[in-house]
């Protein structure tokens, strides 16, 4: 009896099991089902947008060659008289004397080789639209002409170019991407300047051509005022620039508020930096830009609400927002190198981190910023209120910590006015009387370089 019960046992089994199997793997869209094909969909789906915002954070410029060449006519400054433009012309030297990173990766094996037995004139503006030909040239595009495939027609900008770096395994400033990198050689100014017709930026700004190029010149490497042409004003009170340290675009997964003083989110920022700084073809909207008060040139400019009627067809920037913001949510900060910090020291300093220097109250580890709101005022850091006041809540972010070894060039804060981390520990040690002995000021100093580590994790 038992044997012959056996098949139909079988049977019974396996059509429970088909039933189970269709019960918990479809329909996809039942609500709260969470199956191997949907969990298949959705990772399939974040991988698309995590690559579809690398390739538009390194090579989309969101049409705004129509501002860099067409209007700033920055193309004529790059080719030279000799090859058509105005002027000497920008040769490969002069772009890295400037900060511009090649891309080694772009380059094929004979230019390499090429390169390294020094058979490339490194002089020649001409090497330099080759170099552009090849999409070398970190955060820059050449639009060639037609018919004449040596005539530049136009450039424009990435977000690669303020964002990314190299990691210099070729030569000083040729080597492989790294994205996510403040690249801290770049001088915005001084490329800007180039251009042979600034009249567009001396009309925004109201000021002759010789007071924009200078306020341009001010900027010097790492920086960039995105507030100048809101508010029009390029130097603090006390004659320094008023421009700001181009901030790294990695760590940012959990952080709430994306620039120095807490303008917005990352794709609030994005769009922000698209359409107003880099002049890309799309659609913005922030009406604290109306505040003609606090953003006169932006409010009289029209620049919270741009591009209104745009038809979204023509829109080359909101339909990138969310895979930029995947692709920049998923760029971890880099460990920094084996031996550039002191293990046991570090150890030491993360628990003065935690502890007596109460460094944890506000950079909450692992993401190092609060969770939340992450603002202060500047009375509650101890610093002036210049740079916060030109942002719509007048505060300072709380910046996540992670990779400062990265970007110690140019100094720490929104400014660089503290040269060393020594000198931000100091700052606090005294601002809040923290008492730090110099034996844990040192200590602490390390786990700041040790970030991220395994300590922290």
């Amino acid at each position: 009896m038992r044997s012959s019960l056996r098949p139909i046992a079988l049977a019974l089994f396996v059509v429970l099991g088909v039933i189970a199997l269709a019960v918990f793997s479809g329909p996809a869209g039942a609500e709260g089902r969470r199956t191997p094909s949907r969990a298949g969909a959705t990772a399939q789906h974040a991988l698309d947008l995590v690559d579809e915002g690398r390739q538009t954070f390194r090579y989309d410029t969101f049409g705004d060659e129509v501002f860099w060449g067409d209007t700033l006519k920055l193309h004529q400054a790059i080719e030279g008289a000799a090859l058509g433009g105005v002027g000497p012309g920008v040769s490969p030297k002069a772009a890295l004397a400037v900060g511009l990173k090649v891309d080694v990766d772009a380059l094929p094996h004979s230019l390499q080789s090429d390169l390294q037995h020094g058979r490339v004139n490194l002089d020649d503006p001409a090497t330099t639209l080759a170099l552009l030909k090849l999409n070398a040239v970190v955060g820059v595009t050449g639009f060639f002409q037609d018919g004449t495939p040596n005539r530049l027609r136009s450039v424009g900008l990435q977000c690669a170019v303020c964002h990314s770096t190299v990691d210099d395994s070729f030569t000083a400033g040729i080597g492989h991407r790294r994205d996510g990198w403040a690249n801290r050689d770049l001088n915005v100014g001084a490329i800007i300047n180039l251009s042979p017709d600034l009249s567009a930026v001396d009309a925004l700004l109201g000021v002759p051509d010789a007071t924009a190029r200078t306020v341009l010149t001010s900027w010097g490497p790492g920086k960039f005022d995105a507030e100048l042409f809101l508010d029009g004003k390029a130097f603090r009170p006390d004659g320094k620039s008023a421009a700001t340290l181009i901030p790294p675009a990695f760590g940012l997964a959990g952080v709430n508020l994306h620039t120095w003083t807490g303008w917005g989110s990352v794709p609030h920022w994005n769009a922000f930096v698209a359409n107003l700084e880099m002049h890309g073809v799309g659609r913005f909207w922030d009406p604290r830009l109306n505040d003609a008060t606090q953003f006169p040139i932006a409010a009289a400019n029209g620049f919270g609400n741009v591009n209104p009627t745009l038809d979204p067809k023509d829109d080359r920037i909101t339909p990138r927002l969310p895979g930029l913001q995947a692709y920049q949510l998923s760029i971890p900060a880099p460990s920094p190198p084996a031996g550039s910090f002191d293990a046991a020291a570090a150890a030491r300093g993360d628990e003065i981190f935690s502890g007596k220097a109460r460094c944890s109250s506000c950079h909450v580890e692992p993401s190092w910023t609060e969770a939340g709101w992450n603002l202060h005022t500047p009375a509650e850091i101890g610093i002036d209120d210049f740079q916060a006041n030109r942002a719509p809540d007048h505060r300072y972010r709380t910046a996540p910590l992670g990779g400062l070894w990265t970007h110690t060039k140019g100094g720490f804060y929104h400014d660089g006015r503290f040269p060393t981390l020594p000198d931000v520990v100091d700052h606090y040690d005294g601002f809040m009387s923290l008492g730090l002995t110099p034996q844990e000021r040192s200590d602490l100093v390390e786990y700041l370089k040790s970030l991220p580590s395994e300590e922290a994790d």
